[in-house]
């Protein structure tokens, strides 16, 4: 059963002396037009700020408190869970796939962890692995990719540092956001929160985002203030079916930075850095006419990615031998310095 989070409500408690509401998404706006005057922000961004009904912030004495609801009541109802791409690679029309929404299991998008046996499993709801030499215009794939469901918003970032983000806080952020202690939910979180404390591999800067701010000063700081950022673009949901590559764009920089969104109850991102990484842009078109503006992240070097990692195991290729590339879902964001 697909984990999810309905959000129902956000109601921030701040430690302040001011008897003051305000909305948590104007700050983080007019942070990104001040670090990034000449950057458009992204649509999946803007999205992302703006939760159903907005963020309040209210003054009191009592913490900070974030109802995240009841499964089926209230108006804002944020569904976590499908989101990605999936291939027909396997024979007999049979797909090999990737689980995106691991459910407690290690991101395919971190490099470290090798798969689980349920992890690599016949379903849609996956991450593309796939060899660089395959970017190119007349390649088919049979492909399904959905919009993004992770409505998870992002906080502004006084609010999202004064929630604590620890595994030895676990029981704490769970009580914050009225998560049940043994729900999927649950272990998607402590996942999440893992995945951001483990050590990343040899020649990877990593950095967990939990506000819009952090996420701009991360890059920033690695990158500079001339930025671009490139996404996924899903004109809509549909099925499994037949894609042209209709154009395949190298973008051109020296570094970029890949931030996957994570699963928790606010926005998360992991954002890692790494020499060898090599962002694309692909056009698709599918069978039934509908458009998809993909991006790609290719990694020129996986010697020191673990040996079981998901992408040997659907490439049937050894670690440093080949560049391994996949598409992102669409909520996930590349930077890429001008």
């Amino acid at each position: 059963m697909e984990s999810y989070f309905r959000l129902l409500s956000i109601f921030v408690v701040l430690f302040v002396g001011l008897g003051v509401t305000s909305h948590g998404d104007s700050s983080s706006e007019e942070y990104w037009k001040k670090m990034l005057p000449d950057t458009p922000m992204p649509k999946i961004i803007e999205d992302s700020l703006k939760s159903e009904g907005g963020t309040g912030v209210h003054v009191g004495s009592k913490g900070v408190d974030v109802d995240v609801g009841k499964p089926g009541k209230g108006p804002a109802d944020v569904h976590v869970g499908k989101g990605g791409t999936s291939v027909d690679v396997g024979p007999k029309g049979k797909h090999v796939s990737v689980d995106v929404h691991h459910k407690g299991k290690p991101s395919p998008f971190v490099y470290q962890y090798a798969a689980t046996k349920t992890q690599l499993q016949y379903n849609q709801s996956v991450a593309l692995f796939f060899q660089e030499k395959d970017l190119k215009p007349g390649t088919h794939m049979n492909l399904h990719f959905t919009k993004s469901t992770n409505g998870a918003p992002l906080l502004p970032r006084e609010v999202a540092k004064s929630i604590p983000f620890s595994s030895k806080k676990l029981p704490e952020i769970l009580s914050r956001f009225h998560v049940e202690t043994n729900s999927q939910q649950a272990q998607d979180m402590e996942e999440t929160i893992k995945e951001c404390e483990a050590k990343g591999i040899e020649g990877e800067d990593k950095y967990c985002a939990t506000s819009l701010e952090s996420m701009v000063d991360y890059a920033t700081t690695k990158l500079g203030k001339k930025l671009d950022t490139v996404s996924t673009y899903v004109e809509k949901d549909n099925k499994m079916q037949k894609y042209d590559f209709t154009g395949v764009k190298k973008v051109p920089c020296k570094r970029a930075i890949i931030c996957h969104k994570m699963f928790f109850a606010c926005g998360v991102y992991y954002c890692h850095m790494t020499e060898t990484t090599k962002p694309y842009m692909v056009s698709l078109v599918a069978a039934d006419g509908s458009k998809v503006k993909a991006a790609a992240i290719c990694h020129a070097d996986t010697s020191k990615w673990n040996p079981k990692h998901l992408a040997f195991q659907v490439l049937k290729v050894e670690p440093g031998t080949v560049p391994v590339c996949h598409f992102l879902p669409e909520d996930h964001i590349v930077w890429v310095s001008k």
